[in-house]
């Protein structure tokens, strides 16, 4: 291929040609410079997401708006842009109300792979947890306002036959929303709509009884990493090496506001327990049905965050007696699937649970209340907004794999490399 120019990208030179978009001149040297508002088709480039941030000689900009010519150096990789990157994604993740286990487009997800790309296990923000609107009166499909990221891809992208927009900007700042044309929507062909889920980067467009149906494997970012050298291949947890000395561990674990899902992908070390068991000693924990402490242990998993006073008490006595805390899970890192009441008030959440709900008893329907009983809070908290927390392992839940690398490294430190098949949020 004749070659007329030559860039640098992290000190590596490029022979390439002048006037081509950054972020395609990067990838195919093999060189990750993440993105989620770029799309080819589109020009000029959005620019809108500010993903693919990188110096371009010494001028920080969004790489997807950026044309190459003779002599640029560009800086991808570097300590303070792989933070912005992260910072920019976390900021999509906690401004929106992703519910990665509850969502169709899981595993399918741009925003999601992003997130499994830059390594991120959460987020340094707070979750707003806004009551978006979830539109369903288009004719073929739901628009998800908590999903979006207003990247503009459907706005620019989405046209009927007639040359007119189906998407569009309404409102202006913080209260900006995609807006869809009722009546444009309906001129679709039924491919035009799934050609719109399948260009939205995450699963704010669906179509109706339309769902992305492979199975956890066989999903577009469950197994390949798209930076070069990754481990990517699923490895089976190996046999302990208990012949290498290894001082004796204590360690505990509860279940807050979770489904108990974390503890059951601990014991999907199977045989391996056996040799674990010659290593650790399990103190509190549902594992061995021990109540209270009777020592200080040296690490401490959580699994769910808290939603009534009682996960808040056990919740502090686990940080006072364990030397290191870890967050195990979605619903511990930030409230995951139980936290989707935190949308609306805990009153009305209550009368539809119990006063609205159906009951075998006429008449019965109340909230329960008694001394005893806990109190429930106004929402489902991440346990880092009530303890300091020291690592945390995403998914729900994850795999034994990503669970005991974590302790085995924390506990004795001991190398370990998490695959990209085992970070996941779902």
């Amino acid at each position: 291929m004749f070659s007329d120019i030559l860039i640098q990208i992290d000190g590596k030179k490029i022979e390439t040609r002048a006037g081509l978009n950054l972020v395609d001149v990067a990838r195919n040297a093999e060189i990750f410079l993440p993105s989620l508002c770029y799309h080819k088709h589109i020009d000029p480039p959005l620019g809108t997401c500010r993903v693919c941030a990188c110096k371009v000689d010494g001028q920080t900009r969004a790489g997807c708006i950026t044309k190459t010519y003779d002599g640029m150096e560009v800086e991808i990789q570097t300590a303070e842009l792989d933070d912005l990157r992260k910072a920019i994604v976390e900021m999509m993740f906690s401004e929106g109300n992703h519910f990665c286990p509850a969502c169709e487009k899981s595993g399918n997800c741009d925003l999601q792979h992003m997130g499994y790309e830059m390594g991120i296990s959460h987020t340094r923000f707070p979750h707003l947890f806004k009551d978006r609107l979830i539109d369903f009166s288009p004719q073929r499909m739901l628009i998800d306002h908590n999903r979006c990221i207003k990247c503009r891809r459907c706005v620019e992208e989405v046209i009927t036959d007639d040359g007119l927009q189906v998407f569009s900007y309404c409102n202006k700042g913080n209260e900006t929303l995609v807006g869809i044309d009722y009546d444009q929507e309906a001129k679709l062909t039924e491919q035009q709509a799934i050609e719109a889920m399948q260009l939205c980067p995450t699963g704010a467009i669906l179509v109706k009884g339309k769902s992305f149906p492979h199975p956890f494997g066989d999903r577009r970012f469950d197994m390949q990493s798209v930076i070069k050298n990754t481990p990517n291949k699923h490895q089976t947890l190996n046999m302990i090496d208990t012949a290498r000395p290894k001082e004796r561990k204590i360690i505990a674990t509860t279940s807050l506001a979770g489904c108990f899902g974390c503890h059951m992908s601990m014991l999907d070390m199977d045989l391996v327990l056996l040799d674990l068991i010659q290593l650790v000693d399990f103190n509190k924990s549902p594992l061995t049905d021990i109540k209270e402490f009777t020592e200080k242990c040296d690490i401490g998993l959580i699994e769910g965050g808290c939603c009534n006073a009682e996960n808040i008490e056990v919740l502090r006595e686990f940080r006072k007696k364990c030397k290191v805390l870890v967050t195990v899970g979605e619903c511990a890192i930030w409230g995951g699937v139980p936290a989707m009441r935190n949308t609306i008030p805990l009153e009305e959440c209550l009368e539809e649970a119990y006063l609205n709900s159906i009951t075998t008893h006429p008449g019965e329907c109340k909230v329960p209340y008694h001394e005893d009983l806990p109190k429930i809070l106004d929402k489902v908290y991440p346990c880092r907004d009530i303890v300091d927390v020291d690592f945390h392992i995403p998914g729900c839940p994850p795999t034994a794999n990503h669970i005991w690398k974590v302790v085995s490294q924390v506990l004795w430190d001991d190398d370990y490399s998490i695959l990209y098949s085992e970070f996941k949020y779902d």
